[in-house]
């Protein structure tokens, strides 16, 4: 158990998890006092304490003969708290809004904000109060200086879900408020920057896409379980380059820009968890990144494949339950994937097709012929977000990515705290990005079969880029759009090729080898993709250019010390996947 306040989490270690919620709001209320709030905004379980403690009729549902008995002996050390706190005029009016969640289910406070300046009229600035339409209890501590050494539970009054981020002013300075909710700002107010949801902003596409919008001053959440670092873990892998916790890189990103991106620490498959967030963050556009994106980690053992799709498909089920429930006009971007399609042998258009079938005519679903239980998850995410926007009237982008190369973009290149991962092993790698790490360390390059497969690519930049031209023109409420997200198409030979060329230029030997497939898929096929409608909404693509590959080779040479060989071969096959679990992919 812990409390979260001002950011900083502070575990509360007791005997039992009824101590550790007693702990935990007192603790809550005496880091507050500490920095001299003294108007509360109390929700659910807390208020209902208040109002035991108060000797006021309340249904409270937790174990009253334990933890209301932990919380009143801790109740009487409040005056001590009380008196060592600096002592703040009763003009100093700021409220916070505190949710205690158990980091069992690996989560934090959930707050909106809103910052605040007092007013120059001489009086208590109540514009913030008297704004609100959802009704919370109030709770009012007066400090030392007052008459009133013990905490007071008013009546309801009406209230806008928000929370204050923990500062107090004087009432002489210039007042100015600047609510961020999902209320309408009047002609005169600046407008509204839009909220930002990003699910799985830690990974590799969510963190470049979460640092890019909130440097287009969107204002940003992460919404991450951490899982993707535990792979690793698990599978004895490492990202080339050395990242930071998601902690680290929120504090650097504020530092450095002044911007602030909250982190929501837990998992979209616990529909609790998600839907608090959604009540406290309160999007406009969800970009949902958060799924096990690797198709040879799914065809590791049987559990890595239930993982993948019970993860995957109950995952984006939430995310739409919680967009139906709570943020009806929000827009889903969704990232989906090229692989989908499989490699028929007619063009592939962006989500749909015109067909005409024994006299009649009718625009359909492009058919999906997925090659492993990854791309399948995505197949049916697809089908369950198509059916939600026809039947709910969600509104909702599926962008059908290609293979990502790359790891630089303009935020992350500001500070190495903020660098992205670089994978390069046989589970989480990418081609081209395996390719390139491999001339690095003169290790062949490991072209799978006749190396004829080809695939739509793109880099990271346009990755970005994409996702906030989606969210900038969202899709209509029911509509269900689909774009093909990529720039190129290349052959697995043509980038092998590259490669070498580009290696030369810098003095490698860069050798190339044909391994045994291990996947099941076509090595020869006609592949011809369109990919339109991005570029009609401004993409501006960055090529796969000679200069391209040299600066990527150079950044792999730069940390090729970091290099472990023996995670470069291929290590999953589709045929001998089987029941047994494996908790090494070597």
């Amino acid at each position: 158990m812990g409390v979260t306040i001002f950011g900083q989490s502070f575990p509360t270690y007791a005997v039992s998890a009824r101590v550790s919620e007693a702990k935990a709001i007192f603790l809550g209320l005496s880091i507050a006092l500490s920095q001299g709030l003294s108007n509360f905004i109390l929700e659910g379980d807390v208020s209902q304490l208040f109002d035991y403690i108060n000797n006021k009729e309340c249904n409270v549902h937790w174990d009253v003969s334990t933890i209301l008995k932990d919380i009143k002996v801790l109740w009487n050390q409040i005056p001590s708290a009380i008196a060592l706190s600096p002592g703040v005029p009763v003009q100093y009016q700021v409220c916070i809004c505190v949710w205690l969640l158990p980091f069992g289910n690996m989560a934090h406070l959930l707050s909106t904000s809103c910052s605040i300046k007092t007013s120059s009229s001489g009086k208590p600035y109540s514009k913030l109060l008297s704004q609100c339409s959802t009704r919370y209890p109030t709770l009012t501590l007066q400090t030392p200086r007052s008459p009133w050494k013990r905490l007071v539970l008013h009546g309801e009054r009406p209230l806008r879900q928000c929370t204050v981020y923990a500062t107090t002013l004087p009432i002489s300075l210039d007042a100015e408020i600047s609510i961020k909710s999902g209320s309408h700002h009047s002609s005169n107010e600046p407008a509204k920057r839009k909220r930002v949801m990003v699910i799985g902003g830690d990974g590799y596409c969510g963190w470049a896409t979460a640092l890019h919008l909130s440097n287009k001053n969107y204002e940003v959440a992460i919404v991450d379980s951490l899982v993707r670092r535990l792979f690793d873990h698990q599978l004895g892998l490492d990202s080339l380059t050395p990242i930071s916790s998601i902690h680290t890189r929120v504090r650097r990103w504020k530092s450095l820009t002044g911007k602030t991106i909250e982190l929501y620490i837990g998992d979209i498959c616990d529909f609790e968890f998600l839907s608090e967030t959604f009540k406290s963050f309160e999007p406009d556009s969800v970009v949902h990144f958060g799924e096990q994106r690797s198709a040879p980690y799914s065809m590791i053992d049987r559990s890595r494949a239930v993982f993948t799709q019970n993860n995957n498909v109950i995952g984006t089920l939430n995310v739409l339950f919680a967009m139906k429930e709570f943020r009806e006009e929000c827009h889903l971007v969704k990232l989906g994937t090229m692989g989908e399609y499989g490699t028929p042998n007619i063009d592939i258009e962006e989500g749909y097709i015109t067909i005409t079938h024994n006299g009649r005519t009718d625009t359909l679903p492009y058919p999906k012929q997925a090659s492993s239980f990854y791309h399948l998850s995505k197949v049916h995410d697809s089908n369950n977000i198509a059916f939600t926007c026809k039947a709910w009237g969600i509104r909702a982008t599926d962008l059908n990515q290609g293979v990502v190369y790359g790891v630089r973009t303009d935020e992350t290149e500001m500070h190495e705290e903020l660098f992205n991962r670089f994978d390069y092993d046989g589970v989480f790698g990418t081609a081209l990005n395996r390719f390139c790490v491999q001339a690095a360390v003169g290790h062949p390059l490991t072209v799978y079969g006749k190396g004829g497969q080809t695939r739509g690519y793109l880099d990271i930049r346009d990755t970005v880029q994409c996702v906030e031209l989606a969210i900038a023109n969202p899709a209509k409420p029911g509509e269900f759009r689909v774009f093909n997200q990529f720039t190129e198409q290349f052959s697995v030979n043509e980038l092998a090729s590259l490669v070498t060329k580009a290696g030369k230029k810098l003095g490698l030997d860069v050798q190339t080898t044909s391994v045994p497939n291990p996947r099941v898929e076509a090595e020869e096929h006609y592949y011809n993709a369109k990919h339109t409608k991005l570029i009609e909404l401004g993409l501006k693509p960055h090529l796969l250019s000679d200069s391209l590959i040299d600066s990527l080779l150079n950044f792999t040479i730069k940390y090729k010390d970091r290099v472990d060989t023996k995670q470069i071969m291929p290590s999953v096959s589709w045929r001998k996947i089987g029941v047994k679990p494996r908790t090494i992919a070597t």
